[in-house]
């Protein structure tokens, strides 16, 4: 199968950061609780900023890392569950923002896998010569979706936007496996609560997590997400440069190496910094590691993704 080539990769988080020490002040947690239960330190949040807003500033970006010109791009893909409005698409906010009049636009909602089922849609509009250069960004506002006063769900999620710019390069190598199943251990209620941030209560919707539930699917349907594309690609873990999890929490990854028997260092981590952004997660680990080097041309890197739907998949990718 036809790979990619990634021409640029961008990040954008919200100014504003939420420490844990912040948050203990609003529930009964502390940093030392936080940190143990999911490698968290702090998460970014908007201030303000809709979800097209930190897209538009990942498409400014990746555009001038590419050399680009906005009319270059033949279809912007936005992957998300928080997006603007029902209607228009983050992707043609962005699309008019950014002036790329060459382009058709779509939104993508797979949860915290979004970007990998964004990629794998990608690849198919690259590999069919459909389009040439396919302008790729995960972004959420998560923050705007939290109940501050459930402590087991608050800690977790962070704001945040990743995005890369793909052509096709039949010389690199691409697999994925992608899967889902209807099943609710990630749920968006509907109640009053109290909103540290603002005064006052209101109405809103929240996102609640039913977290050994999703520990057990993480930690088993990743397992065997990456099991089987090593065995249809015919390679083993030595061949890869990093796995790059989604970053939902420390503990599922730690539960992935111990299964696999993969030591943590294969593992790219940068959940410390961010939380769980759904699926700006990858994104924003691949501008990361491309920007201090730890991956280069000809490395072969595997993206793992899980989240509500139940979604789960993989893509090996050449860089």
């Amino acid at each position: 199968m036809p790979g990619v080539k990634i021409h640029a990769t961008a990040r954008y988080v919200p100014q504003r950061a939420i420490t844990n020490d912040e948050i203990s002040n609003w529930v009964d947690t502390s940093d030392e609780w936080i940190l143990q239960r999911t490698g968290i330190s702090r998460r970014h949040m908007s201030d303000g900023e809709n979800t097209s807003d930190l897209c538009i500033q990942v498409a400014n970006k990746l555009l001038a890392k590419a050399g680009l010109a906005a009319d270059d791009i033949d279809l912007i893909l936005v992957t998300t569950v928080t997006p603007d409005y029902l209607s228009p698409s983050v992707s043609c906010i962005v699309q008019s923002a950014i002036g790329a009049t060459n382009a058709f636009a779509m939104d993508l909602n797979a949860a915290c896998t979004g970007f990998v089922y964004g990629l794998s849609v990608a690849h198919k509009y690259l590999a069919s010569g459909m389009c040439r250069r396919v302008m790729l960004i995960g972004a959420e506002v998560l923050t705007k979706y939290i109940d501050w006063t459930d402590r087991n769900t608050c800690i977790l999620f962070g704001d945040g936007a990743g995005g890369v710019i793909l052509s096709a390069d039949a010389n690199r190598q691409y697999a994925e496996k992608l899967h889902s199943r209807g099943a609710m251990p990630i749920t968006v209620s509907h109640q009053q609560v109290i909103n540290p941030l603002c005064e006052g209560d209101r109405e809103m919707d929240y996102i609640k997590v039913d977290g050994r539930e999703v520990f057990e699917f993480a930690v088993k349907s990743v397992t065997e997400s990456i099991s089987e594309l090593l065995k249809t690609t015919e390679m083993c873990v030595d061949d890869l440069r990093y796995i790059v999890p989604h970053q939902a929490n420390r503990r599922i990854v730690e539960g992935i190496s111990r299964k696999m028997k993969i030591d943590m260092s294969k593992f790219f981590i940068n959940i410390q910094n961010y939380g769980n952004t759904s699926s700006a997660s990858i994104p924003i680990a691949l501008s990361e590691m491309m920007e201090n080097g730890l991956i280069n041309e000809g490395d072969r890197i595997l993206l793992a993704g899980f989240g509500g739907g139940l979604t789960w998949g993989s893509i090996l990718l050449e860089i």
